[in-house]
């Protein structure tokens, strides 16, 4: 049985502090999982909680995240964007470390318009292994290992991990979370990515060459 624990997380506070593990999707789980070590949850106004399983608006309209190239990540790279997967897992989570080199593979058959971006969220000081995990896996594209705001609001609500979510142009979260290993990733994220897509009248993507 899945208990409710979640994360206390100021948005002032680093990404890094947070670690977990979890199975299961928003629609039901498909196995036991571990919720994120933590106090009392804080969770933002509007953020999705998977309790009620719903998903009131909630913006990333402002924040500022350290990436693990040492960059930075802002609501302007989300709105550079017409879709945005924000993938958040920890490299104490099991299925986590499993479903990396899936998630490598969707991202590299993303389209230009569409990206998706994974938060570490135990990656702060220890940045040599999160690299060391992600070369393995062979994802190539943007880790976030700390960040403020919106950012860390939306981490505060996490119950497990992994979970995704995916915002549009504007920063708005669109559909439900996806959370826990997916047996069919890149099919699970494509769908949920083209919720995105077409709830802004653009037109559906492919992951076909």
């Amino acid at each position: 049985m899945k208990q409710t624990v979640s994360i206390l997380l100021s948005a002032a506070l680093a990404l890094g502090l947070l670690a977990g593990c979890g199975g299961g999707t928003a629609s039901g789980p498909s196995g036991a999982g571990t919720p994120p070590a933590g106090g009392a949850p804080a969770e933002p106004d509007g953020a999705q909680t998977e309790q009620d399983g719903e998903q009131e608006e909630f913006a990333l309209a402002s924040f500022t995240a350290g990436t693990l190239d040492g960059g930075t990540f802002t609501q302007d790279d989300i709105q550079d964007k017409d879709v945005t997967a924000l993938h958040f897992w920890a490299l104490s989570c099991g299925p986590c470390i499993a479903e990396l080199p899936a998630l490598a593979e969707f991202d590299q058959a993303l389209p230009d318009h569409v990206q998706l971006v994974t938060i570490c969220l135990d990656g702060r000081g220890s940045e040599d292994t999160v690299k060391e995990v992600l070369a393995q896996a062979g994802f190539e594209g943007i880790t976030v290992i700390s960040g403020d705001g919106d950012l860390a609001l939306l981490a505060g609500s996490l119950i497990y991990t992994p979970t995704t979510v995916f915002a549009d142009s504007e920063g708005r979260l669109v559909g439900g979370a996806v959370i826990g290993g997916q047996k069919d990733l890149s099919g699970t994220y494509l769908e949920a990515v083209n919720q995105v897509l077409e709830a802004g009248g653009k037109d559906a993507i492919s992951l076909e060459a």
